[in-house]
């Protein structure tokens, strides 16, 4: 630190975000945080993140968190104190519910105010610890950088989520007397017992029909390398959960039997069951809940993770293999070479297998049909999406479709709120997407309802010049909750809305509107959509009559 320049607790914090390689902060700034947006907008230094400042301190979460999901590096969101603060709690929850790393800093009054009944005077901390993995409020400026130095550090490790810092003004304007720490590398965990490694591959081949289940924390590129090569050697069959989307490539596609969550009497919950025994890799009991695939408690589990699972009445592992993911799965593969499935499992999955193809299937256009089906709608996206775009889903019907029938060849790069299931993600995803993977396009899906939760930042997505199509299955109503309300009760309530013209407000905040007026110009119009240069705003009414079929392999729990 050089002794002829004051600095501040605001330079401590912004000289930690350096530190720790940080590419981009997102937020809003207020009088209680001011000064760090002073020096993040006025430097010359070529480290300095990008300041993006976004249209609702929710969406900055948001923004934070899809850099999260996707670098694996904590992204950030600055906002000021009061309802700064508390608009972050919808964002943070899904963080750390989901696993996203977030480190997140806000302003708070001086220390004196603390305790009196002032102008945004609240407990920061205690409001949003229930919500984070760490939360806490620093009352010295040369306390600021070990404090973020421990949020970040707690934000990175596993289970991944959000942390919160709250930064009292006269703390970020108070005179730095100390060094701003440098940051730890962050502890490297080994493979997990190689005793137990050789077990495991003596019980894979014991198995009539062993199955990898994979879930978020197997995401990551170096343990989505080692899967595959386990894969390729033993052609063991696989199914995904939501967040771990993507692991498994293209080449390897025959040994992919769907994904899980949400409804039953998929292809890949028929495999969960007949197996003898699962092997879950990374997975998270959030992203499907064990009762719901192993209804009858009489799976055999084994776990590979890089934490200790959380037991219940029906998720008791026979064996839990703890380490570096990666590291094991590596140390596993070479017991496998030579594994072939039984001559029984491959005969059962080669009928699986039929099912998966033909489900994805659309029906047949109807001359002069207005809406269009959504395997309609998913298939014309399936042909324009290349494998290294990302694509980001927001919540409700079109979810559910998405989730069962989109198919995804890279890890991170198709989006769900799975765990939280939070309304307004998808464009804020997408925005973060576009700035983390600046050379491709990127879809953003949401339905009519869960789009105006965040489509204010659209100004930002125009601001920034970010080549996103975003596409709106559009009902004039929260579908998800209609028809499930209409199997419950027979029919539905507070589910109807106004309609809006899309078109014109794309056109409103600078961005291109397309609408599909027939369900045949689908294509043409998707066509259209994707040569834009900027962001695009596609309307597409659709066909939601087949959900009352769709209803039916709902989970029973999912109705609740």
């Amino acid at each position: 630190m050089t002794k002829d320049k004051k600095r501040y607790g605001a330079d401590a914090i912004v000289q930690s975000l350096i530190n720790h390689d940080v590419k981009y902060v997102f937020g809003i700034p207020g009088a209680k945080i001011d000064r760090v947006f002073e020096v993040l907008e006025h430097s010359n230094d070529p480290k300095m993140p990008q300041m993006i400042v976004t249209r609702h301190e929710q969406n900055a979460a948001f923004m934070a968190a899809g850099i999260g999901r996707i670098t694996g590096k904590p992204g950030v969101v600055i906002t000021t104190s009061g309802p700064g603060v508390s608009n972050l709690a919808t964002g943070l929850v899904t963080a750390t519910a989901e696993g996203d790393p977030v480190l997140a800093i806000s302003g708070q009054v001086q220390r004196t105010d603390l305790l009196r009944l002032t102008h945004q005077s609240m407990d920061n901390a205690a409001l949003l610890a229930p919500v984070t993995k760490y939360s806490a409020e620093v009352q010295d400026p040369d306390n600021v950088s070990e404090v973020i130095a421990n949020a970040y550090a707690e934000a990175e490790s596993a289970k991944q989520g959000a942390s919160f810092v709250s930064v009292p003004q006269d703390v970020t304007d108070g005179e730095l007397k100390t060094d701003v720490i440098a940051p730890l590398m962050p502890a490297k965990l080994g493979p997990a017992s190689p005793v137990e490694s050789t077990l495991l591959a003596q019980r894979i081949k014991a198995a009539k029909l062993p199955v990898l289940l994979l879930g978020m924390r197997a995401s990551d590129p170096e343990t989505t390398a080692s899967i595959r090569n386990l894969i390729a050697t033993t052609h063991l069959p696989v199914v995904e959960t939501f967040q771990g989307a993507g692991i498994i490539p293209r080449e390897l596609e025959s040994d992919f039997f769907g994904r899980v969550g949400l409804f039953r009497n998929q292809p890949g919950d028929k495999l969960l069951k007949q197996a003898d025994l699962v092997i879950a890799i990374g997975y998270d009991p959030i992203e499907y809940e064990p009762r719901n695939w192993n209804s009858d408690r009489s799976a055999n589990i084994v776990v590979i993770d890089s934490m200790r699972s959380e037991i219940d009445k029906h998720f008791q592992p026979e064996k839990e293999l703890v380490g570096d993911i990666s590291q094991t799965l590596d140390f596993l593969l070479p017991y496998m070479k030579g594994y072939q499935l039984p001559a029984e499992a491959v005969a059962y999955l080669d009928e699986l297998r039929k099912e998966v193809i033909l489900r994805d299937e659309p029906p047949a256009l109807v001359e002069g049909q207005k809406v269009s089906h959504p395997l309609s709608i998913i298939k014309a996206l399936q042909e324009r999406v290349s494998d290294d775009m990302t694509v980001t889903v927001d919540v409700g019907s079109f979810y559910i479709w998405m989730a069962r029938h989109f198919r995804s060849y890279q890890p991170r790069h198709l989006l769900f709120s799975n765990g939280m299931q939070t309304l307004g993600v998808a464009l804020p995803w997408a925005i973060s997407a576009a700035l983390v993977r600046p050379n491709t396009k990127v879809v953003s899906v949401s339905g009519d309802g869960g789009f105006l939760f965040s489509a204010q930042d659209l100004e930002t997505a125009v601001r920034l010049k970010l080549p996103i199509v975003h596409v709106i299955w559009n009902d004039g109503a929260y579908d998800m909750v209609k028809f499930q309300e209409e199997v419950k009760y027979g029919k539905a309530a507070a589910t109807d809305f106004g309609p809006v013209d899309f078109v014109k407000y794309a056109e409103s905040f600078g961005a291109k509107g397309l609408r599909v007026d027939k369900a045949e110009d689908l294509e043409k119009v998707l066509d259209q959509a994707f040569k834009e240069e900027g962001p695009v705003i596609v309307d597409i009414p659709v066909d939601y009559s087949y959900n009352k079929e769709l209803s039916k392999q709902l989970l029973d729990d999912q109705l609740h």
